[in-house]
């Protein structure tokens, strides 16, 4: 079957180039960014691996009949329209377990940031005075209600490393009901989880349901000494309702390792707040977690044209 990496920006391709070697097959690697490139450059290609590609309606009914699979390098598929893939006859898969402890470890960090004011004081501290006063007011660390929104793979691994921290640990995802008990944690209202949260990590897919799921009534429901990070997708935080509410003291604090417009533009007005934190998508990342995607990705692409069990399929055909 003819494989093809439509758009990818990995420093190399030796993981993928192993696993196809091994299962005698091959891979085109291509740079396609616009509906145009993958409509005319991926033409004939029956498997396809994506990073960012948007795989729309159009696109696909472009490739097709050709087109067979998408499988998307990382666990959100917002880039791919799934209704249409699968009236196309299309299967998508993704990789939702490659970077679990690495997205965790990345909300800890960012909350201890905050919480900490790490970066603010490290600036203080380096051009400005040696004064620990200068970040008054921190509050202790235990006793606080951490709030968990998404309790899937990654909130549950986030979970295990608050319990260590001796804090109240809450979550709301729609998929339990209210007042279940999930791996040790409660299962709350949205608006409890709002209401009695000191810290709020993201961890759920963007979907309609999640769009703009934090604007500002949200904001304004939650406690003013609360602190909020989003490490799962751009969007689920409208961003401007964000600065209004950092510029109305609404919370003290956010943190996003994700945007809705990638990248966010340097001077964006969010970076003039020392209470605001951003990384570039990166909570993903660690040297382990890249070799281990790699290799999903073109493991599930063999299974495919062997016609084995897929892994990890998104969307199921007829």
């Amino acid at each position: 079957m003819r494989v093809i990496v439509t758009d990818c920006d990995h420093d190399n391709m030796l993981q993928k180039e192993e696993v196809f070697a091994r299962a005698g097959m091959t891979f085109e690697h291509m740079a396609c960014k616009t509906e145009e490139d993958f409509i005319h450059q991926a033409k004939g290609g029956e498997i396809m691996l994506t990073q960012y590609g948007l795989f729309t309606r159009r696109v696909m009914e472009a490739l097709r009949p050709e087109l067979k699979l998408i499988i998307r390098y990382g666990v959100g598929v917002d880039t791919i329209d799934l209704e249409a893939a699968t009236e196309l006859g299309v299967q998508v898969c993704n990789v939702p377990d490659y970077g679990m402890n690495e997205v965790a470890d990345q909300a800890m960090a960012m909350m201890l940031a905050l919480a900490r004011k790490i970066c603010y004081i490290n600036d203080c501290t380096k051009h400005k005075t040696w004064n620990y006063a200068e970040a008054i007011p921190v509050r202790r660390i235990p006793g606080s209600t951490v709030g968990i929104v998404g309790f899937g793979r990654i909130g549950r691994t986030l979970a295990k490393r608050l319990s260590g921290f001796d804090c109240k640990i809450l979550a709301y995802d729609p998929i339990y009901p209210v007042g279940a008990v999930e791996a040790g944690v409660e299962i709350v209202s949205w608006d409890r989880l709002l209401t009695e949260s000191d810290m709020i990590s993201i961890h759920c897919p963007l979907t309609p349901e999640t769009e703009n799921m934090f604007g500002i009534e949200e904001f304004r429901k939650m406690k003013r000494s609360s602190l909020l990070v989003n490490t799962a997708r751009g969007g689920i935080v409208n961003e401007a309702d964000l600065l209004t509410a950092l510029q109305e003291g609404l919370i003290a604090g956010a943190a996003l390792d994700v945007v809705k417009k990638e990248p966010m533009e340097v001077g964006a007005a969010l970076f003039a707040f020392d209470n605001f934190l951003c990384s570039p998508h990166m909570a993903w990342y660690s040297q382990e977690s890249a070799l281990e995607l790699k290799r999903k990705v073109a493991e599930e692409a063999v299974r495919f044209a062997k016609g084995e069990p897929l892994r990890d399929p998104v969307n199921t055909l007829k």
